[in-house]
Formats: C-alpha cells, sequence, structure tokens
C-alpha cells in the first residue's frame, strides 16, 4: 500500500517498510554484528550525502564485546575519552534579565580558515542535563577544529557554571534562549556561516528552533544526533523498569541535583520540596518544566517539544543520526514517512548504536561512527554550499 509505514517484528529481527520497500533490517542483537545504516532522505540529497559524505554508505560495526542499545549508552558513558579543550567563556544577558553561558574555541591557528570574520561556526547544544564538559562535546569540537571552524557551546540556563539571576531555566519548545545565541553569533560574525549541532534534547531545540524561524534562522544546516522525535513516547520507553533503572532515574536526580544549586531563585515560582520528589523526567516536568513554561499539561509541553511534526516548516538542510535500539528514542517513534516527503531532511539510521554512543572497534574510548558522521557532514555543508543548497531544493538568494 502506498504511502504507508509499517513495522513487523518477526522471532529473527525488526524490518522498517516505507512505501513497500525495506529501509532498515534490524536483526537480532549479536555480538560483532554489523549493518550498513539505511539513509531516508530524497533522491538529490542522498546523492550529496554519498559523494561528500562517504560514512553515510559504510558499514557500522559495533563494538564486538559490547552490543545493545543500553550496554553501549551505559559503557560509553564510562569509557569514552575526553579531549583536552580550552574555552574562552562568554555570559550574555537575556531580555528577561538571565544570562546565559557560552563557551567559545575561537581556533585562531586555523590555516583553512585564518580570517576570523569569516571562519565558519559550529554552535552546538549538549543534552538535557548536558554541558560543555561532556565527552561528546569534546570530541564534537575536535572533529570542527582540525578543519578550521570556530565552536560555541550553548549551555542552557543553570547548566554552564553561572549564576540563575531569575526563575527561568529551559525546556525543548522554548526556542527564545537559542534565537538570543544566534542573533549574538552572527552579530560578531555576520559574514560567518554557522551550523548548528544538537544532541538528544539538544537535538530537539535545534530543531523546534528550525521549524520556527524557518529562512529566518540564521544557520546554513543543521546536524542531530540521537533526537527524540516524539516526547510523550520517548518518555514511556524511559519509563520501562530496566530503563528507569539505567537511565531515567539517574537523568531525574541530575535535574534535581540542578534545581538544588538553584533553589533560592526558583522558590518564587515552583515548590522546590515537592519538585525534588520526582522519580520520573515525566513527573520533573509535570512538576517544573510545564508549570515554569505556562503549559496546562506535561502532556501539552511534550507535544509542543517533539519536533517530528515539525521538519516540514524548516528551510535548511538537516541530516540526523538515530540509532533503531535507543532507549531515550524509540524506533516506532522515527518520522519516517514525513523526512521521505521533504527535499532538506535526511536521517540516517543504525540497527545498533544506543543513546549518543556508536562505538566501533574493539577499544572504544576514541572517535566513534556519529564524531566521523558529524566532521564529514560540517565539512560538506561548509565547503560546499551551493551544491547542498541544489540538492535540497533551497533557492540561492540574490542580493542586488
Amino acid at each position: 500500500m502506498e504511502n504507508i509505514l509499517g513495522m513487523f517484528q518477526t522471532l529473527h529481527g525488526v524490518h522498517l517498510l516505507l512505501h513497500g520497500r525495506t529501509i532498515l533490517s534490524v536483526g537480532p542483537q549479536v555480538s560483532g554484528s554489523t549493518k550498513a545504516p539505511a539513509l531516508v532522505s530524497s533522491k538529490a540529497f542522498s546523492a550529496f550525502l554519498h559523494k561528500h559524505c562517504p560514512v553515510v554508505a559504510e558499514r557500522f560495526s559495533p563494538t564486538p564485546w559490547c552490543w545493545g542499545g543500553r550496554f553501549q549508552t551505559l559503557v560509553c558513558a564510562l569509557l569514552k575519552s575526553r579531549p583536552p579543550v580550552t574555552y574562552r567563556n562568554e555570559l550574555i544577558r537575556t531580555v528577561d534579565g538571565g544570562q546565559i553561558s557560552l563557551d567559545w574555541v575561537d581556533n585562531w591557528e586555523s590555516a583553512n580558515y585564518p580570517e576570523s570574520s569569516t571562519r565558519p561556526t559550529v554552535l552546538i547544544l549538549p543534552g538535557l542535563t548536558g554541558n560543555s564538559k561532556q565527552s561528546y562535546v569534546l570530541h564534537t569540537i575536535s572533529q570542527a577544529t582540525r578543519r578550521g571552524y570556530r565552536c560555541v557551546v550553548f549551555n542552557n540556563r543553570g547548566l554552564g557554571g553561572e549564576e540563575l539571576l531569575t526563575p527561568v531555566t529551559y525546556c525543548a519548545a522554548n526556542t527564545s534562549d537559542l534565537e538570543r545565541v544566534v542573533h549574538h553569533v552572527k552579530g560578531l560574525y555576520p559574514h560567518a556561516p554557522v551550523l548548528g549541532a544538537g544532541v538528544s534534547m539538544g537535538g530537539m531545540l535545534l530543531l523546534n528552533y528550525l521549524a520556527r524561524k524557518r529562512t529566518e534562522s540564521g544557520m546554513v544546516a543543521g546536524f542531530t544526533i540521537s533526537v527524540p522525535w516524539n516526547a510523550l513516547k520517548s518518555a514511556a520507553s524511559m519509563e520501562e523498569p530496566l530503563n528507569w533503572l539505567l537511565f531515567n532515574k539517574y537523568l531525574t536526580s541530575g535535574l534535581c541535583d540542578a534545581v538544588t544549586r538553584h533553589r533560592k531563585v526558583l522558590e518564587e515560582v515552583a515548590d522546590i520540596d515537592y519538585v525534588l520528589k520526582a522519580q520520573t523526567i515525566r513527573e520533573f516536568d509535570e512538576r517544573f518544566t510545564s508549570l515554569l513554561f505556562g503549559y496546562k499539561t506535561c502532556t501539552d509541553y511534550y507535544l509542543d517539544a517533539s519536533p517530528d511534526n515539525k521538519l516540514p516548516n524548516t528551510a535548511v538542510p538537516i541530516l540526523c543520526l538515530n540509532a533503531a535500539d535507543d532507549p531515550f528514542s524509540p524506533q516506532h517513534a522515527f518520522p519516517l514517512t514525513t523526512i521521505q516527503s521533504l527535499p532538506n531532511v535526511a536521517l540516517l539510521l543504525t540497527a545498533h548504536g544506543g543513546h549518543i554512543a556508536f562505538m566501533e572497534g574493539f577499544f572504544p574510548r576514541g572517535e566513534s561512527y556519529m564524531e566521523r558522521l558529524f566532521g564529514q557532514f560540517a565539512q560538506a555543508a561548509f565547503e560546499h554550499p551551493n551544491d547542498i543548497k541544489k540538492a535540497c531544493g533551497i533557492r540561492e538568494e540574490h542580493k542586488s
């Protein structure tokens, strides 16, 4: 049947079908299994990616002793190396009197782009409780700086070590702080192209921003890793007993710790003792985030935060990487039919990889599949701007 997405679970694996064609075959989680990733995109965008990002055609071989999405996610968090990065911190003010912490890597020694005013900039958005110190952020910066690019990490309010000046934190649906950051970066370097790279919740925020701002986003492209496409389905997945024990409980504790650090100012808007009793991310969002940002219910917030149905509003090239065994972002939530119909969005799916992991090789401490993909895509977007626009059906702007 035309335009129908089917999912069939069998004894030997899972097959995702799009328009009657198998696009991803997920076999049993066997140690050392190798699967070619599936690229869901328009023909033109696919051709561009195969030419300029050859990693999309490589077989992804997960670490042979580390199979399964949960195991990949846990081991990556424990073993991943942390490349040395020296930041220049900048605090910028917001309209409501708050402040945002930005961590810059200026890359003054860039041989490829010695002129600072035109040096491409990668704007990195970390995950739910993450900041510029996360290993995936450090590896992303390593990929970008070796190619000559400048980087800036957008730390969500209250997570960058700065003081919370107003009783406002952050959520995946509110893009006002990101808009403020992009405006600031473009004001400093108006002639430097900007690429947004969002990880997990940072990817949700990036996609919601790109959909909201459309052609006025100030970015030439977007890249996401392990984005939760539907917040309600992700919350349900994370509340499964094992996922709650391994991940949900830990992340909820991190959210509560952040509230505790800024308790004095946040007591103005929420019952902090009640918030700190939350046992899941959903309970935290019900008691704090939804209330703080004016939603009637947590369901309303999650519907507004989910980027799956907003993709048709985006107007720049976007490449997204997800794993079918990601416990944070269940595969039945992937918006495959929507992406297949769009000229500017591509989704690369691997059978294994977990959440922000994608580890490969026997000693998976260094760069992984996701960092290599990011590096190639960033280079493709910055160095072949006209080709990627043409591939994505984006018209050239002619200035008089």
